[in-house]
């Protein structure tokens, strides 16, 4: 398959959703071959994965319509519902983790808290993430 940024940023977006992908490493194995600058595999890496992440956070958003967050009563929910609650928007610098940052996005859309907020933290982690992920492969690639 022919790697491109496009790829990239499909493949960032797959990973940001309960889909499974591997963006780290065809961002690694893109910047190995030099032919894109590292400027742009980072922002399209970046763009994309961040747009997955915020596709999680509006179906939070929808799901309010359903069910209140309120309404769960597991302790484990409730546990990750107070956390989030606590914590605020600070939390979604963590959207990057594996299951974790999933669960994040969703619940930030589900306690409905702010869209622009939520958006430039979720970015922001992602872009230290991709950066630190870049490095890495420029260093030892």
């Amino acid at each position: 398959m022919e790697m491109s940024l496009g790829w990239l940023f499909l493949s960032a977006f797959g990973s940001a959703t309960l889909l499974p992908g591997g963006s780290e490493l065809l961002l690694g194995a893109m910047a190995s071959r030099g032919e894109w600058s590292p400027a742009s595999l980072l922002l399209w890496a970046t763009i994309g994965n961040t747009l997955g992440s915020m596709t999680s956070w509006w179906l939070g958003w929808l799901a309010t319509f359903k069910k209140k967050p309120e309404d769960f009563q597991g302790r484990g929910e409730q546990k990750a519902l107070g956390w989030l609650k606590q914590h605020g928007h600070w939390c979604l610098l963590l959207a990057w983790t594996p299951i974790l940052g999933d669960g994040l996005c969703l619940l930030a859309g589900w306690l409905r808290l702010s869209f622009w907020r939520s958006l430039i933290l979720i970015g922001l982690g992602k872009l230290i993430r991709y950066g630190l992920v870049l490095l890495l492969a420029i260093q030892f690639f």
